[in-house]
């Protein structure tokens, strides 16, 4: 009788627990995974639910090994959403001056994003650097009625209908550097001269705004791709901030590569700092806001060199578009 109501227990937590096992086995090893596993990938955190569930199960089973086998893949789970090295951020030495900057990022979905929401949000969190992906001469001509000029006065755009348009608005000086290459969609490098008027310091901040092909059928290359091309940029001298659609989780091998590829010189290399996962925003999704209903993810990114501090990350859902705005604080060392 004991058996069987062991048995009773224990199966239901195996079968809970073997999903998870799958997942998990596919994100400990950083292989080029064909899509179907990284379009999976990208819902690792959800796993601790299914882990948690198999773990509950399997303690009125009493079965040792599989109370140790569901305990060990929950602690993997959590382990992944509270990431022992996600970035860290560099202290800098006494006395270096730094200029401040709030900033926030956006993909517009076609432009569909709501230009009044938009304009709020640069006002109430007086937001100074915005970027904005997929974005359209319509929405462009939206944002200028609800009086984004006023606020954000220098703009350097490329609207265009198809998905590839972006542009960057801002209250500081900006200058338009280049673009990376041979990517489906824009990807802008401009750099930025941040002030802080208190401190009469100025900054220069080399700003990508970041908008991967997602992976898709076999464009699942090309994804790869625009990760690394990223990866490349921020591997110049400089403070850089590379923000915005990364199709990408961190649960994704290659998003934790660029992380990983470091800056300046090779006696220099330090991992980059994802701003949103070293706040804790694993658990503030970005995508997606509308559409069907499927598990919330984070594919919206604040990646910058570490000698950039932040503070103050957060998500704000924004009527007309799947993704959500994120928004930052940061400080850069001037220079």
């Amino acid at each position: 009788m004991r058996r069987r109501a062991s048995l009773a227990w224990s199966v239901p937590a195996l079968l809970m627990a073997l999903p998870v096992a799958a997942v998990s086995m596919f994100r400990a090893i950083p292989a080029e995974w064909p899509l179907i596993v990284v379009q999976l990938l990208s819902f690792t955190p959800w796993m601790v639910l299914p882990a948690a569930v198999a773990l509950v199960l399997a303690l009125p089973g009493r079965r040792l090994w599989v109370i140790v086998t569901t305990s060990a893949l929950l602690a993997l789970q959590v382990l992944w959403l509270f990431p022992l090295d996600p970035g860290r951020q560099q202290a800098l030495p006494d006395g270096t001056p730094t200029a401040s900057v709030r900033v926030m990022s956006l993909n517009t979905e076609y432009g569909e994003a709501d230009a009044d929401t938009i304009v709020r949000l640069v006002r109430e969190h007086g937001v100074q650097l915005l970027t904005l992906q997929e974005h359209t001469q319509r929405l462009e001509d939206a944002l200028r009625s609800a009086g984004m000029d006023k606020l954000l006065p220098n703009v350097l755009s490329e609207p265009n209908d198809d998905a590839s348009g972006g542009a960057v608005y801002s209250v500081f000086p900006i200058e338009a550097v280049g673009l990376l290459p041979d990517t489906p969609f824009r990807m802008d490098v401009t750099r930025v001269l941040v002030t802080d008027g208190g401190a009469a310091s100025t900054a220069a901040l080399n700003l990508t705004n970041v908008h991967a092909l997602p992976p898709v059928d076999e464009r699942i290359g090309q994804w790869r791709s625009d990760l690394d091309k990223v990866a490349r940029q921020a591997s110049r001298p400089g403070n850089h901030l590379l923000v915005g659609d990364y199709n990408a989780t961190y649960d994704h091998s290659e998003f934790r590569s660029l992380l990983d590829a470091g800056t300046g010189s090779q006696q220099e290399a330090s991992k980059l700092v994802d701003v949103g996962t070293a706040s804790g925003g694993r658990f503030s999704p970005t995508w997606p806001m509308e559409g069907p209903p499927l598990p919330g993810i984070v594919i919206d990114h604040m990646v910058t060199t570490p000698r950039i501090s932040s503070s103050g990350y957060s998500v704000h859902r924004i009527p007309g578009s799947d993704h959500a705005a994120i928004m930052a604080t940061l400080v850069i060392p001037a220079g």
